[in-house]
């Protein structure tokens, strides 16, 4: 009996550690299936022949995205500014970084005639004048639109009794001037002393926040082409307008262009304070504005 209980027992223990080493074999083959799933959670690089692959967000598409300028610039690139700002041009007229530029050097062409200020230049000056009031300031539009024939018309009459140099310190030519564009105003007095104004200096100070800035500033004839004129202002956008304000900077030198007549061969001397000639300049411009007040405002080419 006792050796049956001996063979007996026997059995017992070889079967329980077959059954064991079974155990062990099934731990053994579903182990890496674990691991697989641990991987793909982890996104472990020992998966990644199984895992399809994954779009990384930092590499670029097939498709490129068109860049701001592409998207926002009116007409076709033909160059570059000094300053690497995109000169483009459409239907004759030129931009730069896309803001409108008309001075001595960039025209418009004669057919150009919105016959009133742009829309947005108009409502800006809504904002501006609203402002103003607010302050107990009031500030009109003196002369806004100006089509091109009475430009010619202007500057053929300053011309014919100044002569063109001292003309064209002060007027712009046909197709130069920036009130065709539709964007400028002059306001108030046109003279320098609206720069002693209350008005004067506010505007010098805030117009920039609705989008304007002082287009000919004190000291800057050789970069625009004008003398200095408190008075006009010309719209560029917010954007542009806070930029060229803190800058310290006219158009010409912030964004690196030029503004000198092809055919006239000038030589400008930069003055800090007026000189008696520009006195005199000065009280000119003031009566023919008054003397010609009226006309404009009959042809209602004032805004």
């Amino acid at each position: 009996m006792n050796k049956k209980y001996i063979a007996l027992i026997s059995l017992m223990l070889c079967l329980s550690l077959l059954f064991s080493s079974c155990e062990n074999d099934t731990e053994t083959t579903t182990e890496p299936d674990i691991i697989t799933e641990a991987q793909v959670n982890n996104n472990s690089p020992e998966n990644e022949e199984t895992q399809a692959p994954q779009e990384d967000p930092s590499e670029d598409n097939t498709t490129e995205e068109p860049s701001q300028e592409e998207t926002t610039l009116p007409g076709t690139v033909v160059g570059y500014t000094s300053k690497g700002f995109a000169i483009s041009e459409k239907d004759g007229i030129t931009y730069v970084d896309g803001v409108l530029v008309a001075n001595k050097t960039y025209s418009l062409p004669s057919s150009y005639n919105p016959g009133e200020l742009l829309p947005e230049c108009e409502s800006a000056f809504s904002s501006l004048q609203a402002a103003a009031a607010n302050e107990n300031l009031t500030i009109w539009n003196a002369s806004g639109f100006r089509s091109y024939e009475l430009q010619e018309s202007l500057y053929t009459r300053y011309s014919n009794r100044d002569g063109k140099e001292a003309a064209d310190r002060y007027s712009a030519r046909p197709g130069h001037s920036e009130h065709q564009s539709g964007l400028a105003i002059d306001l108030n007095d046109i003279t320098s002393a609206f720069a002693d104004t209350a008005e004067g200096k506010w505007i010098a100070e805030n117009c920039w926040k609705y989008g304007f800035i002082l287009r000919y500033p004190m000291g800057k004839e050789a970069q625009t082409g004008y003398m200095y004129e408190p008075w006009h202002i010309r719209y560029v956008g917010v954007a542009a307008a806070e930029k060229i304000h803190n800058s310290g900077l006219c158009l010409e030198e912030y964004y690196g262009i030029t503004s000198v007549y092809e055919n006239t061969e000038e030589v400008i001397t930069e003055v800090e304070t007026a000189s008696e000639e520009e006195t005199e300049l000065n009280e000119v411009i003031t009566t023919e504005a008054q003397s010609f007040s009226e006309e404009i405002t009959s042809e209602q080419n004032f805004g």
